[in-house]
């Protein structure tokens, strides 16, 4: 029950969510508070230090992936026909690497690997973020907020989480900015430049989940670096090739690294008032421009089809021998082998299949990132009927993972309202970031969380994009 003591503190913890930048943009001069939890998910310390150190190897796997270019091309090409948006993928892909040494841009992978406790597996993989992989400054965030809550409103916090239990540190916003000034001041030494640093950020135009972003910015500004925003439609004509293949953006100078939030959809990269024979190509070409000098990527366009669900379908189904071509020694390749969701492929006979089965037990998923990509229950039948042969392989079937709800109601506060959730199960976003394929942090690439949680109930989890919320993570034990 919602009494007057939780809605006073819940009001104090609005304003410091609106105090610390936990918000999104409405306006050019409004912002509204990101929906959150009132106190955090519980995990052991035993499942937590296995998940910090496994996402390392899942790191290193998608890097070696991401560098196989046969094998990207091998397993990308029987999806093009099926989705247009992969297929320009594929074509970028191909340009950028045209030679041995066409594509000099120096690798940046900052990844989420988002889990779910699965009641009776444990902890399984429901994709790689590789592109546009946000909010881990805001999984900092809620954590501190839920640390003031602990100590400033400690009668509302007690009623509805344990008042003595340890909350588990995020340190995200200061390892995301470490790993990219890291790849930063690698750049800068190899061209002897002892001047700032500079960070291009590629975003969307008309954000509103720019705060998020700012808080990484501003991280990077204490470190010395300059930051600078732009569209792919603001880049386009204004960059330039320095001596030895440095990247120039006119106006500004030498960029050392980027940070693409944007270029996951081909409305990134459309532009109206420009004249191209294939819709985006102008904007694409913008992409490929960058990748064609030494600056530092994330993400690249090899990282963005390795981290489709595509060729993480196709990674599940492998082997632990199997997964050691990507760079991964028998016993780590296990460890992973653990963590891969089950996936199958889409054939003409899976709507028959799947109507034989029951309607909890497995999701429908396309290539889309970000939310409302998935189909559940009775209408992943009727998608699969509507399917042509050409589109098969463009989606796939992901075993369900039914995660075990908090044993107590949970308060949330979205947009002001109130809500107890009786039924609260939560995503763990774990980051990590490698330079080259090598860790850029300490604790093996580990670079904080991200938690999201959502009622049993709700099919889309997303904070910005579905019925989530953020959450953070307090030690079981």
């Amino acid at each position: 029950m919602i009494d007057s003591i939780s809605i006073h503190a819940s009001q104090d913890a609005i304003e410091w969510a609106l105090t610390h930048g936990m918000v999104l943009k409405n306006t050019p001069y409004s912002a509204t508070h990101t929906a959150f939890s009132f106190t955090p998910t519980s995990i052991s310390r035993e499942r937590y230090a296995h998940l910090t150190a496994s996402v390392n190897l899942l790191g290193k796997l998608v890097h070696f992936a991401s560098e196989n270019h046969a094998f990207l091309h091998q397993a990308i090409s029987p999806i093009t026909s099926g989705d247009p948006f992969f297929n320009a993928l594929l074509i970028m892909h191909k340009q950028i690497h045209d030679s041995p040494s066409s594509a000099k841009r120096l690798p940046l992978l900052l990844m989420r690997s988002d889990f779910m406790d699965d009641t009776t597996d444990g902890p399984r993989l429901i994709e790689f973020n590789g592109i546009a992989a946000g909010m881990g400054p805001f999984g900092q965030k809620v954590h501190q907020l839920h640390k003031y809550l602990q100590l400033q409103s400690a009668q509302a916090y007690s009623k509805w989480g344990r008042l003595d239990a340890e909350l588990v540190d995020n340190p995200a916003i200061e390892r995301l900015s470490l790993g990219i000034a890291t790849a930063a001041q690698k750049i800068k030494s190899e061209f002897d430049d002892a001047g700032p640093a500079v960070f291009l950020m590629v975003v969307q135009a008309d954000e509103d989940n720019v705060f998020d972003q700012h808080l990484l910015e501003h991280a990077l500004q204490a470190k010395g670096n300059r930051t600078v925003r732009r569209t792919f439609r603001q880049l386009h004509g204004k960059l330039s090739t320095g001596v030895n293949d440095r990247l120039i953006l006119e106006d500004v100078g030498a960029i050392d690294t980027i940070y693409l939030r944007a270029g996951y959809q081909y409305c990134d990269y459309q532009a109206h008032d420009l004249i191209s024979k294939v819709c985006c190509d102008a904007l694409m070409q913008t992409r490929i421009f960058i990748e064609k000098h030494r600056v530092a990527v994330n993400a690249t366009v090899s990282q963005q089809l390795a981290t489709s669900k595509r060729v993480q379908m196709l990674l599940s189904s492998m082997t632990p021998k199997e997964l050691t071509a990507f760079g991964l020694s028998v016993d780590e390749a296990m460890v992973v082998s653990e963590l891969l969701g089950e996936m199958v492929p889409i054939t003409e006979k899976s709507a028959t299949w799947i109507k034989q089965r029951p309607t909890d037990e497995w999701v429908l998923k396309n290539q889309g990132e970000g939310g409302g990509h998935c189909i559940f229950g009775d209408d992943i039948h009727q998608k699969l009927l509507t399917l042509q042969p050409n589109e098969y392989q463009a989606w796939s079937l992901m075993r369900r993972l039914h995660p075990a709800p908090r044993s107590a109601p949970a308060l949330t506060i979205r947009k002001g309202e109130l809500l107890q959730i009786d039924d609260l199960i939560s995503e763990i976003g774990m980051f990590t970031v490698h330079i080259d394929g090598i860790p850029a942090t300490t604790e093996q690439g580990y670079a904080g969380y991200l938690i999201r949680s959502k009622s049993a109930r709700a099919t889309e989890g997303g904070v910005h994009s579905g019925m989530g919320v953020l959450d953070s993570l307090a030690f079981s034990d």
